[in-house]
């Protein structure tokens, strides 16, 4: 079976998803595909009534199928089934993900839609081992710390990763006894609405997950300023995250886990493995083309050894293979619109014209669709606006420092601590800058998530509040109550 499709005889859902069916809406907003820029679908953009019914469907189905009180293995079992199927039906996920996303078919049913189901397992075995705790008192009273569901969570995700960010905000919440509503991006929504329907078929209640298609300033207003949704989990950008703060204290107070934006440092010192890191640094840049809120998009390396790395970088960088993301031999994707490769192009300018050479790309691709040359830019400093700023494209800044505390001065950034990365043998520098640095996740010989989902992520600064994935992600979706019983 080839993976390869024809986007133009593909068949897409239609509507929202809501009660375990599929909701007919009218059109909205104009789809783009990225990989040709032809216009193929329209999204529809739910306001407060659809909301309403979304939320109105998933108490119904909280209290009806009694979720949030069956036994917790019974929660498990149905997550795993829900598991099997995500794999089951990789192909047509992948698909689905392909025509509308950035993300190339051939890498997402090892990838994306793998870890997607690996996720739900996971969250799914927390379900009958995390609960409350028995606390020390006098003897004459029994303390207890109770752990209860939330009831309905209000969940937004990103475009860069559609199905696996889904993954993040449905395992955790469901698996702790929770429904959703979940809002994908108006521009990727169709893998998502199909992950919705498999949970259907896999048996778990109809309504606990409900998806509503829209864009922020109506339907995400009308979510999370929405008195039935009882926390909200939100990835994206700062500037989002901020709104949905500010929407949240206007309308209600309510418990928010924020993953948002970053601009993330990568410091190579002198000892270190040098083709190892150069080939991670180029890997994490070119996956998705850059986009992502991790992506190590600043190179601060020892003035020793940097140009020996930077050829190094070049060299991987250079070997890219761009092609429509339904193509299952295309390595290199697309940018996701064409609003944003011109943003990408208008920060690489600027850069440019403030001092910066570009030693890599620079420019759009000559090819249909919205593809971005990977981008080196050498001679910046902290004021450019390609170390700013976070680009959310395959632009990588190079800057260079004589000594280890230069170097933490460099990666400090004023507004993001998402991530960082540190290539050196030496294993006392690794923790001690490790330690140093304001960063959620800190990567040492190696940039990048791996499948180990029991590592939490989540930022420093303004990239974010909370953690979603580990432990941590469970337990953020039940509330815990104290109870003190005189004996």
């Amino acid at each position: 079976m080839t993976l390869s499709f024809n986007p133009d005889t593909l068949e897409l859902p239609k509507g929202h998803f809501i009660g375990g069916r599929y909701v007919p809406a009218a059109g909205g907003l104009a789809m783009h595909r990225p990989s040709d820029g032809v216009a193929y679908a329209e999204c529809p953009v739910a306001g407060e009534d659809l909301v309403d019914q979304a939320v109105a469907s998933a108490r119904r189905a909280l209290k009806e199928s009694g979720w949030s009180g069956l036994r917790p293995r019974e929660r498990t079992r149905a997550l795993s089934r829900w598991a099997d199927l995500i794999e089951a039906e990789a192909a047509t996920l992948a698909r689905l993900e392909a025509v509308a996303s950035t993300r190339p078919v051939g890498h997402l049913i090892d990838g994306d839609i793998a870890v997607t189901a690996e996720q739900i397992r996971f969250f799914a075995e927390f379900a009958d081992k995390e609960g409350g705790d028995l606390v020390p008192t006098d003897d004459d009273n029994l303390g207890m710390i109770m752990t209860e569901p939330y009831g309905v969570v209000g969940a937004i995700t990103p475009w860069n990763f559609p199905v696996s960010m889904a993954g993040w905000k449905l395992g955790p919440a469901v698996a702790a006894g929770n429904a959703v509503v979940l809002k994908p991006s108006e521009m990727t929504p169709f893998s998502t609405l199909y992950l919705a329907e498999l949970a259907v078929r896999a048996g778990l209640p109809a309504g606990l997950v409900n998806v509503v298609l829209g864009d922020g300033p109506t339907t995400g207003n009308a979510m999370t300023g929405h008195p039935g949704i009882a926390k909200v989990s939100f990835t994206g950008s700062t500037a989002a995250g901020a709104a949905i703060m500010e929407n949240i204290a206007r309308t209600g107070i309510k418990p928010m886990t924020l993953e948002l934006g970053g601009k993330s440092p990568q410091l190579v010192f002198a000892d270190a493995d040098l083709e190892r890191a150069a080939q991670a640094i180029a890997r994490n840049i070119l996956a998705n083309a850059g986009q992502a809120c991790v992506a190590g998009s600043r190179l601060i390396a020892d003035r020793r050894i940097a140009e020996r790395l930077t050829a190094a970088i070049v060299g991987h960088m250079s070997a890219i293979q761009p092609g429509p993301t339904w193509d299952a031999a295309s390595q290199y994707s697309p940018i996701i619109s064409e609003r944003q490769i011109g943003r990408i192009d208008a920060i690489v300018r600027r850069a440019a014209a403030t001092g910066g050479e570009c030693l890599l790309g620079g420019q759009q691709l000559e090819r249909e669709g919205y593809f971005y040359a990977p981008t080196l830019i050498a001679g910046v400093d902290q004021s450019s606006p390609a170390v700013t700023e976070e680009i959310f494209g395959p632009v990588l800044t190079l800057q260079t420092f004589d000594e280890e505390e230069e170097a933490l001065a460099l990666a400090d950034h004023p507004t993001y601590g998402l991530a960082a990365g540190v290539f050196t043998r030496d294993l006392s520098r690794a923790v001690r800058v490790t330690r140093r640095l304001e960063a959620g996740t800190v990567w040492v010989n190696r940039y990048g998530r791996s499948r180990d989902h029991i590592l939490p992520t989540g930022g420093y600064k303004s990239s974010g509040i909370g953690k979603d994935l580990g432990r941590e992600a469970y337990i953020a979706n039940r509330r815990s109550k104290s109870v003190l019983i005189n004996l």
